[in-house]
């Protein structure tokens, strides 16, 4: 008899986990309260990537004349042509979830889940009515929502959480954004292309403060934003806020660093205010407690390396587990696998030493394995080889001269253990990196395979031959 398995949540985690544990025989109920394909394909990575690629094509745009293609009038913006085209993608996507999950026999239920008891789920539907759900295994992939800030609440229209910018109908001609991490930047970057002024506020002291990636590509990346205009005010809180019809009003304090502050508030005016804080986890109304199980003081579920909670059958994928676990779609679908196998009594490890992260700013920002402080840290001799990206012929040729790639080595053995890129089509190269860090490959390996020219991809065996000692063009 095939063991029945639950999976709450149908994002990138949730709908992965389903169809591999009907693969594996298993017979899959999948229990979606929105929409398929979750925080990601609806209110995320792809309807973002939209805005991405609009915001590009207007930046191509406005600099045709370097090209020699000259336009009688400036490019205009049609927002509501825009979000139509996103939900044409959504929807698509959509559609293509739905099959493979009716192809691998997945019963998908449309409503709210909640633990009753061990092996029994209530499931209530839109319109109300409820049903039961028996399970011998079960995969939360719950996922998270947009949060917020004491004393600051998204009404939609003047102060934005970050679904409601993915779903703005008009093009505000300022915005202020709260929260420079990878959502603000690329928030950030998408308003200056379609030529909106921004001006982002982070608490850090610095943009992108992410713990793996290495100080230089934030500083490079904030280079680069100043030369698009966009204000940068690190170490900044907000104090006061006031609304009226133009707009958002805030009033920021430097936050003190060792020293006593002197400095007096800033003030900044903006038609909207968007905030990028991070996320909340989808766990308070799961029932949890009916399997003895409790959240961290944020809400997020604890696992092991196995994708297993306290609760013996009970895993946990995706967002919910936690930023410890690294945020991402694409490792939630890695988990997913891991927890999906192991709830069909395998044996299956979860491992962390080389996710990539991709960030699509202008320029894009990519990276995986360790940073050099963090390869220190774990008690690593380090050597970095950094080139520019204004090194490679294909560069000059598209224009896209700003940015670096720094490979990170053990400095013995020449060992991979990191990469960062800054720079064009970063996030389409980390794909080569990830590899190299994966499979831990030396520097010789990557100078030894021959890249096509003239292609970005040329920076590895640039960095490559330079770290051997062998350094052509970089």
């Amino acid at each position: 008899m095939s063991l029945k398995i639950s999976v709450i949540g149908a994002g990138p985690g949730g709908y992965v986990a389903a169809i591999r544990a009907a693969q594996l025989g298993a017979e899959v109920t999948l229990v979606e309260k929105e929409a398929l394909g979750g925080t990601c394909l609806n209110w995320g990575c792809i309807p973002s990537k939209v805005m991405v690629s609009a915001a590009a094509t207007m930046r191509q745009i406005r600099h045709a004349s370097l090209s020699g293609i000259h336009l009688d009038s400036p490019p205009v913006l049609d927002m509501k042509t825009l979000q139509k085209r996103q939900q044409t993608v959504i929807a698509t996507q959509q559609k293509g979830i739905d099959a493979l999950l009716r192809q691998n026999r997945v019963k998908v239920i449309c409503g709210s889940a909640r633990i009753e008891e061990k092996g029994l789920l209530s499931v209530t539907t839109p319109d109300e009515e409820k049903t039961s759900l028996k399970w011998d295994r079960l995969i939360i992939a719950t996922g998270t929502a947009p949060a917020s800030l004491p004393g600051i609440f998204p009404d939609g229209i003047s102060c934005l959480s970050s679904n409601d910018f993915l779903r703005m109908e008009s093009l505000p001609s300022s915005a202020l954004i709260i929260g420079a991490g990878v959502v603000g930047c690329e928030f950030a970057s998408i308003l200056s292309g379609f030529g909106a002024k921004i001006d982002l506020v982070e608490m850090a002291d610095r943009i992108l403060p992410l713990p793996d990636l290495d100080v230089s590509a934030s500083k490079l990346l904030a280079r680069e934003f100043k030369k698009q205009k966009i204000g940068i005010h690190t170490s900044r809180k907000i104090v006061h806020l006031e609304k009226d019809e133009d707009g958002i009003l805030v009033k920021l304090e430097k936050i003190p660093s060792g020293t006593q502050c002197l400095e007096k508030p800033e003030s900044l005016k903006a038609t909207c205010l968007i905030l990028c804080v991070g996320r909340s986890p989808n766990t308070m109304h799961l029932g949890l407690d009916k399997l003895g199980l409790k959240t961290d003081d944020r809400g997020y579920l604890a696992v092991n390396d196995a994708m297993e909670t306290a609760c013996s059958g009970v895993f946990a994928i995706g967002d919910v587990t936690g930023p410890e676990r690294i945020m991402l779609a694409h490792v939630a679908s890695a988990e997913a696998e891991v927890a999906a196998a192991n709830a069909m009594g395998q044996k299956k490890t979860m491992y962390y030493n080389a996710i990539p992260s991709a960030i699509f700013t202008e320029p894009e920002v990519a990276f995986v394995g360790l940073s050099a402080e963090k390869a220190r840290e774990k008690g690593f001799l380090v050597k970095t080889t950094t080139v520019l990206m204004r090194s490679l012929g294909k560069a000059h040729a598209t224009g896209l001269l700003g940015g670096e790639a720094v490979f990170v080595t053990e400095e013995k053995s020449d060992r991979i253990l990191g990469c960062h890129i800054v720079g064009g089509h970063a996030t389409e190269l980390l794909a080569e990196a990830t590899l190299a860090v994966n499979r831990k490959l030396l520097l010789k390996d990557i100078a030894e395979t021959i890249h096509a020219h003239p292609t970005f991809s040329e920076i590895f065996s640039e960095m490559a031959f330079k770290g051997i000692g062998q350094g052509l063009h970089g």
